[in-house]
């Protein structure tokens, strides 16, 4: 009964994810808006790849070590973009119309993720030197986002756009101040699955 439960409540907040993401592409193209600004967003990125996570777990009884590593960095790319929201962008407008999908995308999905995480954590224990690989996709993201930005005349947040933090220091400021964020946040969920599998162990 509980694995029905589970499956059941991953399995409807990624397909709310994935809606509430469809209706904004759409709104975006009713208004002839830039499909590769759109997908720009990190918070489109990692709400993708929290629905995934979320319709993939609904799916599969016992995960493999890799799946939970996929998990992982869905889990800590949706709390960088609550925490981002919250601290950095609470006043801007970050292209959303609709304000049930502002409240899925960057409240619902990620607050589900995490508790989803904490509830029902990874069995096996995931090494350090593979969660910091988590890393590697925000950084591709700010290389990303600073080639294209000059290049489309278009940044997806202001603290990439050197026009508006001061030039290339202060992106770079903002992004090791994220980057920082992300390690505590990996070292944290990492000592989380170390302990829990130590006191299922005991």
């Amino acid at each position: 009964m509980l694995r029905v439960l589970v499956s059941g409540y991953r399995a409807g907040v990624g397909l709310l994810t994935l809606a509430a993401i469809a209706y904004q592409f759409w709104v975006n193209f009713q208004h002839h808006g830039s499909t590769v600004n759109f997908f720009s967003y990190f918070t489109i990125e990692s709400n993708l790849l929290g629905a995934f996570v979320l319709l993939t777990f609904a799916a599969v009884a016992r995960p493999s070590a890799v799946a939970e590593l996929v998990r992982g960095a869905a889990v800590a790319y949706l709390v960088v973009v609550a925490l981002v929201v919250v601290f950095l962008l609470s006043n801007l407008e970050l292209g959303l119309t609709a304000a049930w999908v502002d409240t899925v995308l960057h409240r619902v999905t990620p607050a589900v993720v995490v508790l989803d995480w904490l509830v029902f954590p990874p069995r096996m224990r995931l090494p350090l030197h593979r969660t910091l690989l988590w890393l590697g996709y925000p950084l591709a993201y700010v290389v990303y986002s600073s080639i294209r930005g000059p290049l489309a005349s278009w940044y997806p947040y202001p603290f990439l756009d050197p026009g508006k933090v001061g030039g290339a220091a202060g992106v770079a400021a903002y992004s090791a101040g994220i980057a920082v964020a992300l390690v505590i946040l990996i070292l944290l969920m990492t000592a989380l699955v170390r302990l829990r599998a130590g006191a299922r162990a005991g």
